[in-house]
Formats: C-alpha cells, sequence, structure tokens
C-alpha cells in the first residue's frame, strides 16, 4: 500500500472555493434532511469535481495491467494460527442496501428464501453463530441498511431469538441529492419527492459507520478488524488464512479478488497506476470509446468480490485527519430522475466504491 497524501476538507475548499455559492440549495436541503456536517463535506467534495467539469473516467492510460498480485493458495500455514488469535477482535459487515427488483420481489435482497426455506440472512445469522459457537468468540454481525431496507431487516432480525450481541445489528446508509444535468442545481420531482434522492454508493461505509456511532462502539469494545461483503454473497466467508495474513502483515486495507471470466466482464477490475498505486475501477469510470479494452479479460484479469478487510484504528484516524473526505474516486451515473420513466429530466447521481 503506497502512502497517499492527507487532505482536509478546509484545504479542499481554500483550493476551490467557486462553487461554494451554488452549492448552496444542496447544503440547506441535505441539513433540512437532517444530514450531518460530514455527509455534506463529502458531496460538496464531489460536487466541486463534477462543477469543475470531472467526468469520473479513469482512461486505460492510468488503468494499467496488473501481472501478479498475493495468492491465498500460497499463504504460509502460520497465518491460519494467527487468524484464530486476532478473531476475538473482528466484526462481520454486510451491505444489505439493496432491493430484490431483480429477483422479483419488493423488499429487501437479503431476505429472498435461497435454499430449504432459508434466506440469505437466515444463513448468513447461522454461518455467524456456528463461528461463535466453535471458537467461543462475540464476532458481531452488523449490517450497513438503506433507507429501503431498515424497517424489514428490523423485523427480520426480531424473530433470531437466541441470536444477541453488544453491538447494534445494524447502521443506515446516508442518501444525497440528485443533480440536474442541465444546471447542476439540486433535481427537485414534487410528484415524488423521494425521487430527488439516491444513495451514495457502497463507499458510504465509511461515513456512515462514524456518522452512526458503530466505529466509536466497535473500537471501544475492543474490536479491530472489520470483514466486509455483501449480504447476498454466501461464499464470503471469514477465512482465518486471510485474516491472519491482514493482521500480522499489519494492512490497513485488503480486497479479495478473483480471475474474471466472461461472465464478469462488466464488473469491476483491478489495475494499478503508473506509480504502481493499486486502484478499481467499474464500468461507470470507463470512458465510453474503451469499454471493449475494460471488458478484455485478459489484460484485467482480477475483478472485485466486494469482500473487504478494514483496520478500524486506522479508518478511525485516516477520517479525523481528512475532516470525514476519504477523496475515494468519483463515480458519475446518468439516469433519469425517474428511472422507471426514462422520459423524465436527467440528473446525475454521484457515488463512490468502497473497494476504490
Amino acid at each position: 500500500v503506497l502512502p497517499m497524501t492527507i487532505v482536509s476538507y478546509q484545504d479542499i475548499l481554500k483550493e476551490d472555493s467557486t462553487n461554494v455559492v451554488q452549492f448552496l440549495p444542496f447544503s440547506a436541503k441535505m441539513e433540512a434532511a437532517g444530514l450531518s456536517e460530514m455527509v455534506i463535506h463529502v458531496f460538496h467534495y464531489y460536487y466541486n469535481q463534477l462543477a469543475g467539469g470531472a467526468t469520473g473516467f479513469i482512461p486505460s492510460h492510468q488503468a494499467q495491467p496488473i501481472q501478479a498480485i498475493p495468492d491465498y493458495e500460497a499463504l504460509d500455514d502460520r497465518y491460519a494460527v494467527a487468524g484464530q488469535d486476532a478473531l476475538d477482535r473482528v466484526v462481520m459487515i454486510k451491505l444489505n442496501g439493496g432491493l430484490g427488483t431483480s429477483m422479483g420481489m419488493n423488499g429487501p435482497k437479503s431476505l429472498l428464501t435461497v435454499k430449504e426455506g432459508l434466506s440469505f440472512l437466515d444463513i448468513t445469522v447461522r454461518q455467524n453463530q456456528r463461528l461463535r459457537k466453535r471458537h467461543q468468540v462475540g464476532l458481531p454481525l452488523v449490517l450497513m441498511n438503506s433507507f429501503a431496507t431498515h424497517q424489514e431487516t428490523v423485523q427480520a432480525f426480531n424473530g433470531y431469538e437466541a441470536f444477541e450481541q453488544d453491538i447494534p445489528f445494524g447502521f443506515l446508509q446516508h442518501k444525497v441529492p440528485k443533480i440536474c444535468q442541465e444546471s447542476l442545481a439540486p433535481a427537485s420531482w414534487p410528484r415524488c419527492s423521494t425521487k430527488e434522492w439516491n444513495p451514495p454508493g457502497h463507499g458510504d461505509l465509511y461515513t456512515a459507520i462514524s456518522t452512526s456511532g458503530i466505529l466509536d462502539q466497535l473500537l471501544s469494545a475492543g474490536y479491530e478488524y472489520a470483514f466486509v461483503s455483501n449480504s447476498d454473497n454466501l461464499g464470503a466467508v471469514l477465512d482465518m488464512s486471510i485474516l491472519g495474513y491482514f493482521a500480522e502483515e499489519r494492512l490497513p486495507f485488503l480486497m479479495e479478488v478473483a480471475y474474471r471470466t466472461a461472465a464478469d466482464r462488466k464488473g469491476g477490475h483491478l489495475a494499478q497506476q503508473a506509480n504502481g498505486q493499486l486502484i478499481l475501477r467499474e464500468l461507470a469510470q470507463c470512458p465510453p470509446n474503451e469499454v471493449g479494452d475494460f471488458q478484455n479479460i485478459e489484460r484485467y484479469p482480477f475483478f472485485k468480490t466486494n469482500n473487504l478487510w478494514l483496520h478500524l484504528p486506522t479508518l478511525q484516524r485516516v477520517l479525523e485527519e481528512r475532516d470525514g473526505v476519504l477523496g475515494l474516486p468519483m463515480i458519475r451515473n446518468e439516469k433519469a430522475i425517474d428511472p422507471t420513466r426514462p422520459e423524465t429530466p436527467a440528473i446525475y447521481q454521484l457515488e463512490t466504491a468502497m473497494g476504490s
């Protein structure tokens, strides 16, 4: 992991204050919705980029192929032992903001029945309970919910009578305003005001875990590492060797990746900059004329799994040093304000990816 320059939010505003007045309607709207100062700061950071002409594109010459990365199969046996020793300092975090609309349901995707009457969430809870019992550890399970999934997920957790922990079971992902493409003003849709907002991508994990107070609670309780994965990924199992590798090598961040197949051509892939810094590039960050290159699985053989490992004390320190603005690469999505009606006004959704 190469060192990164620490930039505070105040320094960002000093460097580019041209859009402060233009941003005032956004800050007023976000304050009225009860969003925290940190969330507004983060959104302001990306709005400045958009207003300055940034597209979020990462062209191929800035996303060079990776020849090799550490191989799971080559991990020394000692890492599994180290993982066992570190397990009592781990929390499992599941991203649970998605709806199962593409799977024929209107509720949280994690509540979709997948096997023998069990949902994704049922199986995840059982996996967690099995690890707790086998290793005699607390191992909290925490879900990052969206406003669309929170209530039903809480009801589902109430059904797990024997499932208890000293850390809250979940926290809420934030929302940010959609932006009118023509004027760069806050998008307005009075007939359904909820469509004026969008989730800021799963890169919001870092802001939301802080503003919710969960990060402070985890650190106060002695938890040092977080294993993060998607709620509908039942193959995202907490692996002792990877945990041991992460802990022993004193890494601040680690992403599990796998070899791409033809089915993974549209998914985010790993690349590196000219200085060797690893980066993640999503399809929305690829210039339109380079999509063929993006989908070349021989050139870019590694895809993200969204299985991440975080060192929580480092995350807290860096958030404090940067006034909550990590500066993850911007993803600019172009959509209609009502995604079910393409003829409605064109807007930008600004997002980030937690793996970047």
